[in-house]
């Protein structure tokens, strides 16, 4: 493990990224020791920060659950971060492009919770006993952290590049769909760039959450009724730029908009 004092630096550096809308030189780069269990350990020192200062933890992110963005980032092992409540946006927002750095989108499902889900042991059933209902969403990434060669060590301790979320469409009970069939057209500016099925995250999104769940254990940690869960993406990371409308159309469950200022 790296000293806390070198956890407390790391973070100071990422807020000041956060704040500052700036990239920092690649973590493994300057820490080549640096572990999976020490970027936890800065995202929490971040997120421990974030609650001091009044943001309010409304949820949290999967990210890497699914081949095509294990292809698209070189990485192979999925990891979460956190989700503050000035992080989500509402459909048909306009959002500041500037705010966030190498800005790309995910197209995802959110998993609403009605009830608290307690790992190490749990399971899908568990996952969909604790569901409310399922949402569209969009994941907006957002690195400051150089990205080439980056690992998931660096990724893990830049909150998982988590940017922000938008929501919309119908929310859905999740007996009423075959979640594993959902599907998702993104578009940028009026023309489809991805399409991609909900199976692709673990052959079913609510493995996602599962995942989550159990990995949160480790970290005694949980996750709460009322929190919303991204379970990861069914799409290639698409870049987006000042200027551009993005739309995610999922069919029965609705669609999702938003524009880039």
């Amino acid at each position: 493990m790296l000293p806390p004092e070198t956890i407390i630096a790391i973070a100071d550096e990422l807020a000041a990224a956060e704040r500052d809308r700036a990239m920092v030189p690649r973590l493994t780069l300057r820490h080549p020791e640096m572990t999976v269990e020490d970027s936890y350990a800065v995202q929490n020192e971040w997120r421990r920060r974030g609650v001091e200062a009044g943001r309010r933890l409304v949820g949290r992110k999967i990210g890497l659950t699914s081949k095509v963005m294990q292809v698209a980032t070189g990485i192979t092992e999925p990891d979460y971060g956190a989700i503050f409540d000035d992080m989500v946006f509402e459909n048909g927002s306009v959002i500041e492009h500037a705010r966030f750095s190498n800005v790309r989108i995910e197209v995802e499902l959110a998993f609403v919770l009605g009830a608290t889900i307690v790992g190490p042991n749990a399971t899908i059933f568990d996952v969909l006993r604790a569901t409310e209902y399922v949402v569209p969403a969009l994941e907006i990434l957002s690195s400051r952290i150089e990205m080439p060669g980056r690992t998931i060590v660096d990724t893990i301790s830049d909150n998982a590049a988590m940017g922000g979320m938008v929501h919309g469409g119908n929310p859905t009970a999740v007996d009423a769909v075959d979640l594993r069939w959902v599907s998702a057209l993104l578009y940028r500016n009026e023309t489809i760039e991805e399409t991609g099925v909900a199976a692709a995250v673990l052959n079913h999104p609510a493995n996602g959450v599962v995942w989550l769940a159990n990995k949160l254990a480790q970290h005694g940690d949980r996750l709460e009724a009322g929190e919303i869960v991204l379970a990861g993406s069914f799409t290639r990371p698409m870049w987006v730029h000042p200027g551009d409308s993005v739309l995610a159309d999922y069919g029965p469950m609705g669609t999702i908009s938003c524009r880039f200022d």
